[in-house]
């Protein structure tokens, strides 16, 4: 005849019972928390403004070739002096002129017999005006011709030409991510509606690309600057 079960034994299986209960418990409330935090929706909201370029940085870049090294120098000289009269004539200061040191190649250094070009120097450099005066930089570059008509060749590809900056980008920035940021909850919570679920809160957030460009073509001193968010919420029942 077996022995009756005594109490440290029936209280040893109840806690193992009340034990595995636990830990079911918890574990169907895991589950549901990891259901619920893995549903969420990725969206991206974009938000632009057309603003005036406030710098010009306008490269002015000329050469003079010879074979006399002094008359080289000395048309160099006098085509920069040219330039910078011709930027002070249209209301520039010297502070807003820098002339690059000289560049000098002697194209018959690394040359032989025949192959020789014609001109042995070649004399270069680079007269860059520095501005915020954009209209006035846009006015003086539509007179650059005169330029040339006093004896001056520029270089007008090397340097790729005048080139208009939007500097104050700060400025404007946080009013631009909070723009994208709303379009993007309101495409988030369009999602939602449409799957019968509602908006969360935020899982992670990606400023993403802030972009400055031209316009257009015509007129390279107006930028468009854009900004899109890359954001992910949480979906709930």
């Amino acid at each position: 005849m077996s022995n009756p079960p005594n109490f440290r034994t029936v209280a040893a299986a109840g806690l193992i019972a009340l034990g595995l209960i636990g830990a079911g418990w918890f574990a169907a409330q895991g589950m549901a928390k990891l259901r619920t935090a893995d549903r969420y929706v990725t969206v991206k909201g974009s938000a632009e403004r057309v603003v005036e370029a406030d710098l010009v940085v306008w490269p002015l870049s000329q050469t003079v070739g010879g074979d006399d090294l002094a008359l080289v120098q000395g048309g160099l000289d006098a085509n920069t002096a040219t330039i910078r009269a011709f930027l002070s004539g249209a209301g520039f200061g010297d502070d807003e002129v820098v002339v690059s040191p000289p560049r000098l190649e002697d194209r018959w250094a690394y040359s032989y017999g025949d192959s020789r070009p014609p001109e042995r120097y070649r004399y270069s450099n680079t007269v860059t005006l520095r501005t915020g005066r954009v209209a006035e930089a846009i006015a003086a570059l539509r007179r650059s011709g005169e330029i040339v008509a006093q004896g001056v060749m520029l270089n007008t590809g090397e340097d790729g030409g005048p080139q208009f900056e939007f500097t104050r980008l700060n400025d404007i920035k946080p009013e631009l991510i909070a723009e994208a940021t709303a379009n993007a909850r309101v495409s988030a919570e369009q999602f939602a509606s449409d799957s019968g679920a509602r908006i969360g809160g935020i899982r992670t957030a990606n400023q993403g690309v802030i972009s400055i460009g031209d316009r257009d073509r015509g007129s390279p001193q107006v930028k468009t600057v854009r900004v899109v968010t890359t954001v992910e919420y949480f979906l709930r029942d």
